[in-house]
């Protein structure tokens, strides 16, 4: 609009000073702070990290091949992502960095829904991950006891976009990509 003030570029640094009580990330170039969740928001994601490590990251009565790991710092070019939990195959990346930082994007990511991070995570951090190659993402919702299962299908070179692979809902039994070797009982994340 003209006459509007051009608006500050979030830094690393803003991004830093936030409060510990805050989650702070850089989407298109601004600070995004929300706060901590809720329970029922920490419950599922907890829950469904605990049902994906067994097999998935340890091997245990699955295929392992997997780090799984909680809000993962994803620097992806110029944004800054925490997802709430995120995979990456450990034929990628056969080591976990150093650093809190992760700059090789992940296989997988799952967004949980709450009131105040639902629109990021669906309009502006969606089409973030679909650029950045990732391969699969969920979207959990433990208000409505949903998951959206979506993968990337590239349509032309470097261009993808997300499509729905699967819904599952309430205590449905669920196989999901790239997990499908699991079934996964829904009703366990909204205890």
């Amino acid at each position: 609009m003209a006459g509007q003030p051009a608006r500050k570029q979030a830094t690393y640094e803003d991004l830093c000073a936030l409060p510990e009580n805050m989650t702070g990330e850089i989407i298109n170039g601004q600070l995004i702070a929300t706060p901590r969740p809720k329970a029922r928001h920490i419950r599922a994601s907890s829950m469904l990290g605990s049902e994906l490590t067994g097999p998935f990251d340890k091997g245990k009565d699955g295929p392992g091949g997997w780090w799984i790991l909680d809000e993962p710092e994803l620097h992806l070019s110029e944004h800054v992502c925490v997802p709430d939990i995120a995979g990456w195959k450990k034929e990628r990346m056969p080591e976990l960095p150093d650093s809190h930082i992760f700059d090789l994007p992940p296989d997988w990511v799952c967004e949980v829904l709450s009131p105040s991070t639902a629109k990021t995570d669906r309009t502006d951090k969606m089409p973030i991950y679909a650029a950045h190659g990732l391969k699969h993402l969920w979207i959990l919702n433990p208000e409505f006891k949903t998951l959206e299962v979506y993968r990337l299908e590239v349509y032309r070179l470097e261009e993808g976009r997300w499509v729905v692979a699967a819904a599952y809902g309430e205590d449905q039994k669920a196989r999901a990509e790239p997990f499908d070797a699991l079934e996964l009982d829904l009703s366990v994340l909204w205890a």
